[in-house]
């Protein structure tokens, strides 16, 4: 898309839109709801469909998106933002990068639970899939309404048999040293283990990548934990 036809489609689509977070210029790419900066690489429109159109706009600075826990962010590169379009038919997570935005796609059909929370730092928009959890933030100065509007959106369009999300990544894995760790979750997708711990009379040695001694004998047992959790070594 040229220019102008960026700046046409971003002015069509703000106008039909009834929400007031849909404008023109993050649509175009110009800046961020709460910022002057250009929020991503490429204007947030090019990624909707020719016949699609967002209903609400919600946006963040560095904090990005969590994939399967809170903390597992794909965070915007230097001053790129984050955008999060929700449309008829998707919730698409935007996040800026130097080589080519991030995208995060979230099918309404897919979605087992939506809810958000509200801070004083910062908001949260949390959707629960059948195989993992996408933590939305969401920058501070949003309204608490557009959050619960976004929200009963998306719930009206659930279905009683939401469809896995197969996006090839390990958003539904805790990894530690490269390998898979068994978690518990509680109902915002957290993990809700402790901190990296070592089992107690294990023979992880410090400073070590795999969670072996080299020098140890081949026949030799030890457990490795990540979050009180045990890590698969096979």
């Amino acid at each position: 898309m040229t220019d102008p036809d960026i700046a046409d489609r971003a002015f069509t689509l703000a106008e039909m839109a009834s929400d007031e977070s849909v404008t023109m210029s993050v649509l175009a790419g110009r800046e961020g709801r709460f910022s002057r900066a250009e929020p991503l690489n490429e204007p947030p429109v090019t990624y909707l469909a020719e016949t699609e159109a967002p209903v609400y706009v919600l946006t963040n600075g560095k904090r990005g998106v969590g994939r399967g826990v809170k903390s597992n962010t794909v965070t915007p590169d230097g001053e790129y933002r984050t955008v999060v379009l929700v449309t008829g038919r998707r919730t698409l997570c935007l996040v800026g990068q130097r080589d080519g935005d991030e995208t995060i796609e979230i099918p309404h059909e897919s979605v087992a639970e939506i809810r958000y929370s509200t801070g004083f730092r910062k908001h949260r928009l949390v959707l629960r899939t059948p195989r993992s959890a996408y933590h939305c933030w969401v920058h501070r100065k949003t309204d608490a309404e557009l959050l619960e509007r976004t929200t009963e959106f998306v719930a009206e369009r659930q279905t009683e048999d939401p469809e896995a999300i197969d996006d090839g990544d390990t958003a539904s894995r805790v990894m530690y040293r490269g390998r898979p760790v068994e978690r518990n979750t509680d109902s915002d997708g957290e993990n809700t283990a402790d901190d990296p711990t070592t089992e107690e009379g294990s023979n992880d040695a410090s400073g070590t990548d795999g969670g072996t001694d080299d020098t140890a004998g081949d026949d030799e047992e030890f457990t490795v934990t990540y979050r009180g959790r045990p890590v698969d070594r096979d």
